[in-house]
């Protein structure tokens, strides 16, 4: 037995140590996952009845499942040095260290078991070969990854090449802009999702000069560098000539912007107030405006977010509940088992699954680490993300994961604390959100001419400019739609954010107009300094982490009674709002909210709209045509 340790030096070395050790354990230090399925926590061995008591209590329905749930062991300290001398000696002969920025490869090997074969750059060293005769290889080799760039070699996929982190970094870079034209087109094109939540955060100072080449290459012409862009999401076809049968809808004068309010949060003594004695929720459609106005309570979100996701029906009662969280945890156990019971044989052959989970990996090391509940190594909150997002791989194959999906399940773990509630809930917000991440983008075209659509019609001065800038595609909103203003808001304004949200009110598609709100906050700085695409696209990514929730949400409501107060609103607009013909104080038909029937969640955000979005202009009037 051994141990491998990985750790800083006081300059900033990251140092790899390698200890044999004796095989003893001690089970009083084993660490199990808690029945609730909920955390990790310590099983700590206690005398006569209250060992009893503890065991006793942490039964539940699903122990059944506990096998599906990793065990490990710490070292038992041995009191005051005893049998510790008696091995030092030998254990000493065989432990090594080296530094990480030594390494120049990693070669692995199978032969019944995994072991790994280390070759630093300097090649006069020469280090023992490690063998894992008992697993662990990847779990070293992904403790790697977090300090250093592990690459395979073209000839040889057993071999990775080992980069540092100011290396990685640095190539991470040069690959994004591998070619001073096309490197980020091709690479936006090849894989946006990544494009987006990586590269455009990182490099916006430099994309625009990524497109037009070196000062002493010909530049490349705005309407080429527009046209490179429009090929990224083949059918976003914005400004194109106006085509016979079209509907011909002129200027429409919106009126004066209501002014709105927002209020105190719904407190856990209001949530009370809204259960009879059977535990069904009462006036709802008021406990929904009283949500959307003010959002939740901290206290409250556990309960009231399995209803805004539609998870618990509103009108069941406690003990309904509770038979569904019974049954809905053994449905989620046995698809969980499915994946944790495939062995890596069968792993090797199931690129797919290896893939999923290649990719689940990386990104769960990334995600909301700053955060209490995810940071530090080995943060059981890390584990619960993997397993619930590797068991939705299960439950929909077909999709599997994509990146971005990890930032929509960590508040809604955050939230639940609980691994079945938590996994539940995250299949109803990704029975939403599901067409942003298929592999054709439907969902993000259509949102992306929905917005433009209703841009132009809220100012149609400003949508000119960003076309006159190549930029009235809206691409620069990208990150914004695919995962709900993630990553643009601090984690505490995204939860208040998505649950106003998943109220569906006061309209369809609202996160459309929270979008609006914000370019409407930004537009006069745009068009002042004259921002060009560069600029624009640089400018709208330094936005993140400094807008104001509130603000945002009171102006995005005060655009949505704009609108509907609208006499001769055009009908695609109503459609893509879910405003119909008679403007009285209905709610809007809503075909993604929760408590609209299942069977019709996917069409949200996509199954709007009459088509694909022309236009004509004159000196005098503008002409919107709209596909029948």
């Amino acid at each position: 037995m051994f141990q491998v340790y990985m750790c800083f030096t006081d300059d900033g070395e990251i140092i790899v140590e390698y200890r044999p050790l004796e095989d003893t354990v001690d089970p009083s230090n084993m660490l199990c996952a808690g029945k609730d399925s909920s955390s990790v926590v310590e099983w700590a061995q206690c005398p006569g009845e209250r060992s009893h008591q503890l065991l006793e209590t942490q039964q539940s329905y699903e122990t059944e499942w506990d096998m599906v749930n990793a065990v490990s062991f710490k070292r038992k300290p041995c009191p005051n040095g005893e049998g510790s001398l008696n091995h030092s000696h030998e254990r000493s002969r065989w432990a090594f260290t080296f530094s990480v920025s030594d390494l120049r490869s990693i070669t692995v090997k199978e032969e019944g078991w995994t072991f790994l074969i280390f070759k630093l750059k300097e090649s006069s060293t020469t280090l023992p070969t490690l063998h894992f005769h008992q697993g662990g290889s990847r779990e070293f080799l992904d403790s790697l990854r977090r300090f250093a760039l592990l690459s395979e070699t073209p000839d040889d996929e057993t071999c990775l090449i080992v980069s540092t982190p100011n290396k990685a970094l640095s190539q991470s870079f040069e690959n994004l802009l591998d070619d001073n034209n096309f490197g980020l087109v091709h690479k936006f094109k090849k894989d946006p999702y990544v494009t987006t939540l990586g590269g455009f955060s990182k490099v916006t100072n430099y994309i625009f000069d990524a497109f037009r080449g070196t000062e002493e290459q010909h530049q490349r012409p705005p309407e080429e560098v527009a046209d490179l862009l429009g090929e990224v999401i083949p059918g976003l076809e914005i400004n194109q000539q106006e085509e016979p049968g079209f509907e011909v809808i002129t200027r429409i004068d919106l009126g004066t912007r209501p002014q709105v309010t927002r209020r105190e949060p719904l407190s856990a003594d209001d949530w009370t107030k809204h259960q009879d004695p059977e535990g069904r929720m009462i006036q709802i459609p008021h406990l929904r405006q009283v949500i959307f106005k003010g959002g939740l309570c901290h206290a409250v979100r556990k309960e009231a977010w399995k209803f805004l996701l539609g998870y618990f029906p509103w009108d069941s009662t406690l003990e309904e509940r509770k038979a569904l969280q019974r049954n809905k945890t053994d449905e989620y156990f046995r698809m969980k088992l499915q994946w944790k019971s495939v062995s890596e044989e069968q792993e090797r052959r199931n690129s797919r699954l290896r893939d999923y989970r290649s990719l689940i990996e990386k990104d769960v090391n990334r995600t909301d680490r700053t955060n209490r509940f995810y940071e530090g190594i080995d943060n059981p909150g890390l584990v619960l993300l993997h397993d619930i997002l590797m068991t939705y791989c299960m439950y929909d194959f077909d999709l599997g994961y994509v990146q971005g999906m990890s930032d929509l399940l960590s508040p809604i773990l955050y939230v639940m604390e609980n691994e079945v509630d938590a996994f539940w809930c995250f299949v109803s917000f990704m029975d939403q959100m599901h067409q942003n991440f298929e592999e054709q983008m439907q969902g993000m075209k259509t949102q992306l001419i929905q917005l433009s659509t209703l841009l132009r019609l809220l100012d149609l001065a400003f949508w000119n400019y960003l076309e006159s800038q190549d930029s009235g595609y809206l691409y620069f909103c990208f990150r914004w739609l695919l995962i709900r203003f993630k990553r643009e808001l601090s984690f505490q304004d995204v939860l208040r954010l998505w649950e106003v949200m998943w109220t569906g009110l006061p309209c369809q598609n609202f996160h459309l107009l929270v979008c609006c709100a914000i370019l409407d906050s930004e537009k006069q700085k745009i068009m002042e300094e004259n921002y060009g695409f560069n600029e624009i696209l640089k400018h709208i990514n330094e936005l993140s982490m400094k807008l104001d929730i509130e603000e945002i949400l009171q102006k995005a409501e005060g655009i949505s009674l704009q609108i509907k107060s609208c006499k001769d609103l055009p009908d695609s607009v109503s459609s893509i709002l879910g405003f119909t013909s008679d403007v009285s104080g209905s709610e809007p038909s809503n075909p993604g909210s929760p408590w609209a029937p299942r069977a019709t969640q996917r069409q949200d955000a996509c199954s709007n709209g009459h088509g694909h979005l022309r236009e004509t202009s004159s000196h005098n009037s503008c002409k919107v045509a709209f596909i029948s």
